[in-house]
């Protein structure tokens, strides 16, 4: 009976060691399988490196939160899904890692991180997307574009910004809408880094309404449809 029991006790032992290591495995893919995952729908691809090491590659639709930067990291996670699964990567995993167990702690349902980073996904010859060379916006070809005679408002968002693609609907939806008439001149901030700083921008989105040519109001992140419209009236 002593025998029996002991046997029975460690195969228990050995079951549940087997999933939870089988269930740790799951969450860290390798290039296939990650490439597989963001390959599907409805799917959050995260890179948690540095503005620097996104402008230099990239892998295609990924938002951007720097694992380096608490404050920039919780900031932007949080405009993710919770309940849509959340593909993240850096150079070599170790960042990623550590993000991903950040995440499943505060509420993400199904986080994977792509084993051996980017430099793994490049090895494997796998595609990344690198941010071109683009002309830079003068302060003074900024101001250009702003009539006297006109209500303008400028988006300063990036297209790794997760704020700024929750925002996209809002202001499209204004630009159709019989409301309120105005101009919308949208900045990438992400590659105009030099009139970023011109304008003292600090965070993405940033939001600035002109009338008769001046800076009459201005607010970053997330914004009310309505109150963008007091804004703009």
């Amino acid at each position: 009976m002593f025998m029996i029991r002991f046997f029975l006790s460690l195969f228990f032992v050995v079951t549940i060691y087997s999933f939870s290591g089988n269930a740790q495995e799951k969450t860290s893919l390798n290039t296939k399988d990650f490439e597989k995952g963001i390959n599907g729908t409805d799917v959050q691809i995260l890179d948690v490196r540095t503005l620097a090491e996104y402008q230099s590659g990239h892998l295609q639709k990924a938002l951007l939160a720097d694992w380096n930067d608490p404050v920039q990291f919780k900031e932007r996670v949080l405009f993710l899904n919770k309940t849509k699964p959340v593909y993240t990567y850096c150079l070599s995993g170790f960042r990623s890692k550590q993000a991903m167990e950040w995440m499943q702690k505060n509420g993400f349902e199904k986080v994977f991180n792509l084993d051996g980073g980017i430099l793994a996904w490049k090895k494997a010859g796998m595609p990344v997307e690198a941010l071109q060379e683009v002309k830079q916006i003068t302060i003074e070809q900024y101001f250009a574009g702003i009539p006297a005679d006109k209500t303008v408002l400028v988006d300063i968002g990036a297209v790794w910004c997760a704020p700024c693609q929750k925002m996209a609907p809002v202001i499209d939806s204004l630009t159709t809408s019989q409301e309120v008439s105005f101009i919308l001149l949208k900045i990438e901030g992400g590659e105009q880094e030099e009139l970023v700083k011109q304008l003292s921008v600090n965070a993405l989105p940033t939001f600035i309404v002109y009338k008769k040519g001046k800076e009459v109001w201005r607010k970053q992140g997330i914004v009310g449809r309505q109150e963008l419209i007091q804004q703009l009236q």
